[in-house]
């Protein structure tokens, strides 16, 4: 796996490509994803990985006028149709996932599978009632304590959520990529916090083989959030991996990769 650059829909994007089969877009989560990620060259051995940067994550650019998850939207309609492959499994994580789901509503005839990983996205609940933890306005060591099984396996490069925990230990090059792409969540994901009110009713539109994976020990969203998720989608199964919390490509990369070749089949 290494960093490239591609451009999609005219904006400048930081990329992480490798890996043989077909292709897979990874959609990342609140951190973006270094290329030494162990789960990444697992996943390289079932699919070409091809892990963009959002705009303003990273070292991906962002115009001033991209500003709305319809905005990513679009940019990720612009990269899949730059790809070479006419159907891709296309894979989104917490924040990612919830793009991937809005880009399978109105974009299925690209996709071979979809594959939602602990994704955000929608409100369940009661309007009263709080689905996701304020990512904003909890403390980095709350955050921890809800997003990991072991927060141990939150090494340098799968910092995931809480990471503001452990800034003594960043460098100076990650601590400009983190503190750049918080900024950035907050712009996309802020209000509403981390949901679409509509996509809920639009998910029955998802006509592709739907897997949603979620952590056992995810404390991020209320119980039942993903089995609530999954009911939504049309033919969409449910695996739940153990002792994992809301980043289990990074806390269990082998059970991860190994639910991603069982359901594409490799």
């Amino acid at each position: 796996m290494k960093r490239e650059r591609l451009t999609a829909g005219g904006i400048d994007l930081e990329v992480v490509r490798g890996g043989s089969g077909p292709t897979a877009l990874l959609l990342h989560g609140p951190t973006t994803y270094s290329p030494d990620a162990p789960f990444l060259g697992m996943l390289g051995q079932v699919a070409t990985v091809v892990a963009p940067s959002h705009p303003g994550f990273g070292e991906s650019s962002r115009p001033d006028d991209l500003e709305t998850v319809y905005d990513l939207v679009h940019v990720y309609r612009d990269l899949i149709d730059a790809l070479p492959d006419e159907l891709i499994v296309l894979i989104g994580c917490s924040f990612g996932g919830w793009l991937a789901a809005e880009l399978a509503t109105t974009y299925g005839h690209r996709l071979a599978h979809l594959i939602l990983v602990d994704p955000l996205g929608i409100k369940v609940g009661r309007r009263d009632e709080r689905d996701i933890v304020h990512l904003f306005n909890t403390s980095p060591a709350e955050l921890e304590r809800r997003a990991w099984h072991d927060p141990s396996r939150q090494r340098s490069g799968l910092l995931g959520l809480g990471w503001q925990q452990h800034l003594d230990t960043a460098p100076d090059d990650e601590l400009v990529r983190l503190a750049r792409g918080w900024d950035s969540l907050c712009l996309y994901a802020w209000r509403p916090h981390l949901y679409n009110p509509h996509l809920a009713r639009w998910l029955r539109r998802i006509a592709v083989p739907t897997l949603v994976l979620s952590g056992e020990s995810d404390r991020i969203v209320a119980p039942g959030y993903f089995q609530a998720y999954a009911d939504l989608i049309p033919g969409a199964q449910l695996q739940v991996i153990p002792e994992a919390g809301h980043h289990p490509e990074l806390e269990h990369p082998e059970a991860f990769v190994e639910q991603v070749r069982r359901f594409i089949g490799r």
